[in-house]
């Protein structure tokens, strides 16, 4: 018998978001914006793999939590506590993200220790009763979760290369667990049948995730435009950004959000399909949105300046990442290639080729690049893909997956 405190859900029942759940996402929003900071405050390679890292951080941290929160009632009070508690510790985990591989590199890995191996304590000696598969099953992802919080405060208390090195281990820890159903040799056993999930409620959490990259995309431009002069290159910049992110907005919630939700609802396996479209296959997505936010802010702060290198690969790079985003997703459902974001892509490159060439100034670059993205929607509606794939796939799902 499941613990007094457990509040479970029944999946078999309808699922709706709480409000608790979107007074938390607040706090995963301003870690967003921290984490695009950092990478505008450091366009190198060494930048681009500390804010990877960190925004991969970000995503255990939200993605772990979601899954408790799907299992459980979040209008019950303990559960409620709990989720506050995280919240909290996922605002100190934000606030540190700035000097995370300097001088808060402990406050940053302290925070998310808290984050992982609290919540998952909570539903291992609490959420469980003695003796349940329930019990077992959070005990494997403890165990995994302990393993990894060695590295992540050995890492922050040597810092330098060592602190990098020890973080992408715990990182790789944190990111295998899920597709080894966080196996431990000395523990009873555990499959994927020992999972539950609420198709409905977990994939529209992962939408959500999807409207916060994109809400603080918009809470960039709005505030980098508010500093700035308001003269014809600036306003015809922030307009362009504007659209663009409403562009990303479309390509995603015009055909995946639907066409995945559903797929996971037909889905005989629905741990690994849940797995393959939304625990990692929403990473590339949102790292994508993420760089294309940094390329907005540096297109609307200097909107006539040529691009230099690092500044190109930014504001071409998240285009291209976004795009090409899909092809798992595209590739798991129907075993084909979205072909027109594949062109698309191809074209970003291009332009990102041959502005150097004609030393073209960051807003004709972001022109072109926003008439990519539109020709790419116009084209998907025109052929009636979108459409035709969402029908087909569902059909497919319910007898395939």
């Amino acid at each position: 018998m499941l613990s007094r405190l457990a509040h479970r859900r029944n999946q078999d029942e309808p699922q709706k978001v709480s409000t608790l759940e979107l007074f938390y996402d607040l706090v995963i929003v301003f870690a967003i914006t921290q984490t695009t900071h950092l990478l505008i405050e450091n366009l190198t390679w060494l930048g681009a793999l500390q804010a990877s890292m960190i925004l991969l951080s970000v995503w255990w941290a939200w993605q772990f939590t979601t899954w408790v929160t799907n299992e459980f009632d979040a209008n019950a009070v303990p559960i409620r506590l709990g989720i506050i508690a995280l919240m909290m510790a996922s605002l100190i985990m934000s606030i540190a993200i700035p000097e995370a591989f300097a001088d808060k590199a402990l406050l940053f890995a302290g925070a998310y220790v808290f984050i992982q191996v609290g919540r998952q304590s909570f539903v291992t000696f609490i959420g469980a009763e003695r003796g349940t598969t329930e019990r077992t099953r959070s005990a494997h992802i403890l165990t995994w979760f302990c393993g990894a919080a060695i590295l992540w405060i050995s890492g922050a208390l040597l810092g330098g290369d060592t602190q990098i090195a020890f973080w992408l281990a715990a990182l790789a820890i944190d990111s295998l667990g899920p597709r080894f159903m966080f196996k431990v040799p000395w523990l009873e056993s555990v499959n994927a049948d020992a999972w539950k999930i609420g198709a409905g409620h977990f994939s529209e959490r992962c939408q959500l995730f999807i409207i916060i990259a994109l809400g603080e995309s918009i809470v960039l431009t709005g505030s980098t435009t508010s500093d700035l002069d308001l003269d014809l290159a600036t306003t015809v910049a922030f307009a362009v950004s504007f659209f663009g992110t409403v562009a990303l907005w479309w390509l995603y919630f015009n055909f995946v959000a639907t066409v995945t939700e559903r797929s996971l609802a037909a889905a005989k396996d629905q741990i690994l399909v849940a797995q393959d479209l939304f625990v990692y296959g929403h990473i590339p997505i949102v790292a994508g949105i993420v760089l294309c936010a940094v390329g907005d802010e540096l297109v609307i702060a200097h909107p006539t300046h040529q691009l230099e290198t690092a500044a190109l690969l930014a504001v071409v790079g998240g285009p291209i990442l976004y795009l090409l985003a899909f092809i798992p997703i595209r590739h798991r459902l129907t075993g084909l290639f979205p072909m027109k974001r594949i062109w698309g892509a191809t074209s970003c490159a291009v332009v990102g080729l041959l502005a150097p060439l004609f030393e073209l100034p960051a807003l004709i670059v972001a022109l072109l690049l926003l008439g990519i993205l539109v020709t790419v929607i116009v084209s998907e509606l025109m052929s009636g893909e979108q459409t035709a794939t969402a029908t087909r796939d569902s059909g497919q799902t319910a007898v395939s997956m």
